[in-house]
């Protein structure tokens, strides 16, 4: 979507007008949740690292103009009526994309790594759905029923 929007030559408003017009099909992708009605509580932490991250680090040619119009889009979500009435925030996605993007991951892995994380929650989701017999429908709780006392031993930083 990034680079779309920067390779288009259109100012960045064009985008977020067609995002606004709902018999336009475009989306801004990262921005609202379907669980998280309100603000997504983890895209408060991750992003402040990113910004952190972004500060941080020297992002030069094509990297930079995607990290600014990404951030650019984060000002306008977070200002805008239309966005801020509807709960359409950047989420926790959003955030995860700028930083992948800043280490230099190819997007065309950020999938995999999206679906990497979650992976042991759907695990969980599924294992606790197969062990109920009279479930019919999958509700999911979160009820941990592995070890609870495990020697921590940090890693030497040398």
């Amino acid at each position: 979507m990034l680079i779309d929007i920067n390779e288009s030559g259109k100012p960045l408003q064009a985008f977020v007008d067609r995002a606004k017009d709902k018999s336009d099909s475009f989306r801004l992708m990262g921005f609202g949740h379907r669980v998280y009605k309100n603000y997504d509580p983890r895209a408060k932490l991750i992003r402040e690292i990113c910004h952190q991250l972004l500060n941080d680090m020297e992002a030069t040619g094509e990297q930079q103009k995607l990290l600014e119009t990404a951030m650019a889009l984060e000002k306008v979500a977070l200002e805008d009526e239309y966005f801020v009435q509807r709960n359409l925030y950047p989420n926790v996605d959003f955030y995860s994309g700028i930083i992948f993007l800043a280490m230099g991951i190819p997007m065309n892995m950020f999938t995999v790594i999206f679906a990497m994380a979650r992976t042991i929650g759907w695990i969980s989701q599924w294992n606790e759905m197969m062990s109920d017999a009279e479930s019919k429908i999958g509700r999911p709780r979160q009820l941990y029923n592995g070890v609870i006392d495990l020697d921590y031993v940090p890693i030497d930083k040398r």
